[in-house]
């Protein structure tokens, strides 16, 4: 089954020994658009192939193939590919900490230092070869897998410490906490209600602020007014349930807000450019050839 790449606060990470999920994502994943979204565990992204617009807070970021990003916990971020193939591992690292006494002075000194602040390594530079070794292991999964991904966390944030400890430049992108705090309500609400009537003054109340100031606030962050947000949200939500459920599409399009199938239609094809159906049946033949070409005798 394949895993939301929207993140819950609350969602589980793992399991107990093992507190990292990971997600691979190629143009076929219903979530190919990674929306908006904030969690309080820590995020990396690999780009594999072609680019990534990733929105942070309040800045937009170019990566490219071999980029990568570390994101810590309370960050809104989200993005938007490029004719990308790209890998997230989200992991809780306080779990991580636990483990071990070693460097965790000078380990909490940075992570305290640099908590408002986000790392991007270039392709080719030592972090960056670091997540994509990560993200090898965390693909194959070869037997003992696990112990190699905790040595390279580990040896990623040895990476940071060091990194941080020459070049100990406050962050140079300031921070409206309240304004951030304001956009996650309104993000939280169309997660939990997308499936209903909700309005503009729905979520401006939400926010409480006025709709003409919560539509440029939020366009500020994600580059969508409220509402073109709660319809792209809502077509991600139905492209995940044509892959995960057997429902009718016109149930779909129903259980996520859309009351005119033709608009459902319309939208459905300017996210994913094509039709609800051909996404469907492309998305069911890609499941049935897998299995072939895990065994090709």
């Amino acid at each position: 089954m394949i895993k939301s790449t929207v993140s819950q606060e609350n969602q589980t990470r793992g399991t107990f020994d093992f507190p990292l999920e990971y997600y691979f994502v190629d143009r076929t994943h219903p979530r190919y658009q990674m929306p908006f979204h904030w969690h309080i565990e820590y995020e990396l992204i690999l780009i594999d192939s072609g680019a990534f617009t990733l929105r942070l807070d309040d800045e937009t970021i170019e990566m490219n193939a071999g980029d990568a990003v570390l994101i810590p916990d309370g960050f809104i971020h989200g993005g938007l590919p490029h004719d990308c193939v790209y890998e997230c591992a989200v992991f809780d690292f306080a779990r991580f900490l636990e483990e071990t006494t070693i460097g965790k002075r000078s380990l909490l000194k940075v992570l305290t230092e640099t908590a408002l602040r986000h790392h991007v390594f270039p392709a080719g530079s030592k972090p960056a070869d670091i997540i994509q070794a990560l993200m090898v292991e965390l693909r194959n999964k070869k037997f003992g897998y696990e112990l190699t991904v905790h040595g390279l966390i580990w040896q990623l944030m040895g990476s940071l410490v060091d990194e941080t400890s020459r070049n100990p430049a406050a962050d140079p992108h300031p921070k409206d906490w309240r304004r951030i705090d304001q956009m996650k309500k309104v993000l939280r609400r169309i997660r939990k209600d997308y499936a209903t009537d909700l309005t503009l003054q729905d979520l401006a109340d939400e926010a409480n602020l006025v709709p003409k100031y919560l539509c440029r606030a939020f366009r500020d962050l994600t580059g969508r007014t409220p509402i073109e947000y709660l319809n792209y949200y809502r077509i991600e939500c139905a492209a995940e349930k044509m892959i995960v459920t057997t429902e009718h599409i016109t149930e779909i399009a129903l259980a996520c807000g859309f009351h005119d199938l033709s608009y459902f239609s319309k939208t459905f094809k300017k996210y994913k450019g094509m039709s609800a159906r051909d996404f469907r049946n492309n998305r069911i033949a890609r499941s049935e050839a897998e299995p072939a070409e895990s065994n090709p005798n």
